[in-house]
């Protein structure tokens, strides 16, 4: 937030006092002594506060600070005023005034009031850019038939309360879609809880979702909220559900039946009000019939199924996807953004990409890391394993060439020649890197690229 401010004051002593002070704190000062110059000037250049008398010629305080607050909203005024009453100050708080200040004016108020208003706006500002970045990381991103088609249903579902079924393979982003739905939803101001039940154990199961009193158990030295309690009136993501146990499904049925449960070692009953989204990437009818997930559960979470797309059925988001990862990484590292030419992406839309999004995210940040300019081009591109057989390495010893094309040749000779010239070394990079002519930062890159053992210079 801006240091810079607004003096608005028909006096001008108050306002060459007043602004030579604020300028020893600090603080850029304009000053004007109308309300029709300042609403000029806010027109050219918003200053970060407005420090803004009521008793002025023409168009008088309040009138200002009504404009200022319809053209501006989120421009802290502090209105200041030699004849104020308690009348005048509610007014003005009413109008969006940060602050009233009475006259004759005390510096220490100033200086204070100054500085929580512009903090309380830098606040804010750091909140709205925080709800974007959270946007923008569980955004879905793609214009293809298929994700459209699947950005669509999602907008119909989730202001309502349905249950949903979320399926597909690994890495299409479930859980993008789980997040998506709730911050769409009617809940999205309340919490939105996660349980990976592929990681919890049998035996922890009812501690972890339903929470446990203290002594309960050995090891219980407290009271603990569980994954169904934190998620009161909100939304609870089941992820992986079908990776649970059979008596692990028995116990989450039963409080989805219920909507009520005890803490373990408890005996006061919780009344429960959640979303349940459920995801998985198994075949759940084909697991029912082999008596690995039960029907009952299947039919209670099955309200709405939803089937996420793999990524070699929507080729053309590619382009889009690859160009959000760098940004994204980027932005991550806090360094130049990198593009990619259209001859590298057609190279990527060749691939069947059966790890999915998230196996593409990945190969974009090792592009990233790799790429020594700023433009990634075909030749950096290393070789991607086709029809599901992964290429064959370089091996030591020598540098016999085992790797089927040029891409292939080139990224196995580098990491090769990279670990046998760290060796030679001991693993010092700063004097491989000036023995192979490279810069430090790019070997480095290279290094963590390919997994090689280094030392801190």
């Amino acid at each position: 937030m801006q240091k810079s401010i607004l003096i608005v004051d028909d006096e001008e002593s108050i306002c060459k006092s007043l602004g030579d002070i604020l300028v020893d704190e600090g603080y850029e000062v304009q000053t004007v002594q109308s309300g029709e110059e300042a609403i000029r000037l806010l027109d050219e250049d918003l200053p970060g506060i407005v420090l803004l008398d009521i008793w002025l010629p023409g168009i008088d305080g309040m009138e200002v600070l009504k404009t200022i607050k319809s053209l501006h909203p989120k421009l802290p005024v502090v209105m200041m005023s030699g004849h104020g009453t308690i009348e005048t100050a509610v007014k003005a708080t009413k109008l969006g005034a940060f602050d009233f200040i009475e006259k004759p004016l005390s510096l220490e108020k100033i200086i204070l009031t100054l500085k929580h208003a512009l903090d309380l706006s830098r606040l804010e500002e750091e909140n709205v850019l925080l709800k974007q970045k959270i946007n923008r990381d569980y955004e879905l991103t793609g214009k293809s038939p298929p994700i459209i088609e699947l950005m669509e249903m999602i907008s119909i579902v989730a202001p309502t309360n349905a249950w949903i079924l979320i399926m597909g393979e690994n890495g299409t982003g479930k859980e993008l879609v789980a997040r998506a739905i709730h911050r769409q939803s009617k809940r999205a101001d309340k919490p939105m809880v996660e349980v990976n039940c592929a990681a919890i154990p049998e035996e922890l199961i009812e501690s972890e979702l339903f929470g446990h009193e203290k002594g309960a158990f050995t090891g219980a030295t407290e009271k603990k909220r569980g994954k169904f309690d934190i998620a009161h009136e909100g939304t609870i993501f089941l992820d992986e559900v079908a990776d649970m146990s059979l008596k692990a499904q028995a116990k989450i049925l039963r409080i989805l039946q219920e909507k009520k449960f005890e803490r373990v070692g408890g005996n006061k009953v919780i009344q429960l009000d959640v979303r349940v989204l459920a995801a998985t990437n198994k075949d759940l009818e084909k697991e029912m019939e082999e008596g690995r997930f039960r029907q009952d559960l299947f039919y209670r979470l099955n309200v709405i199924p939803l089937k996420v797309p793999p990524l070699r059925s929507r080729k053309e988001d590619i382009p889009l996807l690859a160009e959000r990862f760098l940004s994204d990484f980027a932005l991550k590292e806090g360094e130049p953004g990198k593009t990619i030419q259209d001859d590298a992406l057609a190279l990527l839309m060749e691939h069947s990409w059966p790890g999915n999004v998230r196996e593409l995210k990945n190969f974009i940040e090792r592009l990233a890391i790799m790429t020594t300019s700023n433009v990634i081009t075909v030749h950096d591109i290393p070789p991607l394993p086709r029809d599901g057989h992964k290429v064959e390495p370089f091996r030591e010893p020598g540098f016999e060439l085992l790797a089927g094309s040029f891409r292939e040749a080139k990224m196995d000779f580098e990491k090769q020649y990279i670990s046998r010239k760290l060796r030679e070394f001991d693993g010092n990079i700063s004097k491989t890197a000036e023995s192979i002519g490279l810069e430090r930062s790019n070997l480095h890159k290279k290094i963590k690229a390919y997994g090689l053992e280094s030392k801190n210079d």
